[in-house]
């Protein structure tokens, strides 16, 4: 466990409290995990710079880009990529051991199509994200923060989905799921309200769960359990 606020200087060298949307945690890569990182980094890592990407450099094609927030240990990322080589992905995670995890299956399955990165999502959408690039930003299952007090501390803010917003192509989704009901109110809360987006929705605020978002063990055991998920994809409309 580490950080949650980060201490920074603005211009005027003044304190900066900066609330972090995780806590980052470093944990122990297994000999598989730590491997993969060696290897595949070099031609599947993107390490962290002040430089904005060129996605045609980075995959070496034009396909449309996907990228995932928190993907977790990877799973369902390298089984999307797998499911969609028309498209690319990049997926974004500050647990390490879930990026060693990610690059192993990566490997595994000779996916060509994934790039992932170890970093802070909100800096890298600051720094290294070209504007108007992305056809899909992915956000499954971040951290709830379910206490009331700890509430500003998730991830979908106003300033956040605006700062995504300007990262999405016209017309492009920005699809989050979650398994806490209050935490999916939020969420629809915050969107309905953020300029430029539009729910996708027809009846309520959620959808079903799309095809291409693989149903996790965990989510199957929670539909077992009587437990909820809600999606909601919103677009860009300007």
């Amino acid at each position: 466990m580490a950080e949650v606020i980060k201490t920074e200087l603005n211009e005027d060298g003044k304190v900066i409290r900066k609330i972090r949307s995780f806590v980052r945690r470093e944990g122990r890569l297994t000999k598989g995990q730590e491997q993969a990182m060696n290897d595949c980094w070099p031609t599947m890592g993107i390490d962290f710079e002040v430089k904005q990407l060129n996605w045609t450099e980075v995959f070496g094609n034009d396909n449309p880009v996907v990228l995932e927030i928190g993907f977790g240990m990877g799973a369902s990322l390298v089984e999307m990529a797998k499911n969609a080589p028309e498209k690319n992905f990049i997926g974004i995670e500050v647990h390490s051991p879930g990026v060693g995890a990610c690059l192993m299956a990566a490997r595994d399955a000779d996916i060509t199509n994934l790039r992932v990165m170890c970093h802070d999502a909100v800096e890298v959408f600051e720094h290294m994200l070209p504007v108007a690039s992305l056809e899909t930003v992915q956000l499954f299952f971040p951290d709830p923060w379910h206490k009331a007090r700890h509430h500003k501390r998730r991830i979908v803010q106003p300033a956040f989905v605006q700062m995504l917003r300007d990262k999405l192509k016209i017309g492009g989704i920005f699809h989050m799921a979650t398994d806490w009901e209050n935490y999916a109110e939020h969420m629809v809360e915050v969107m309905d309200v953020a300029p430029g987006y539009k729910n996708t929705a027809v009846d309520g605020p959620y959808i079903p769960r799309p095809e291409e978002r693989p149903l996790t063990k965990f989510e199957a055991r929670g539909h077992r359990l009587g437990h909820g998920v809600w999606d909601m994809k919103y677009a860009r409309v300007d």
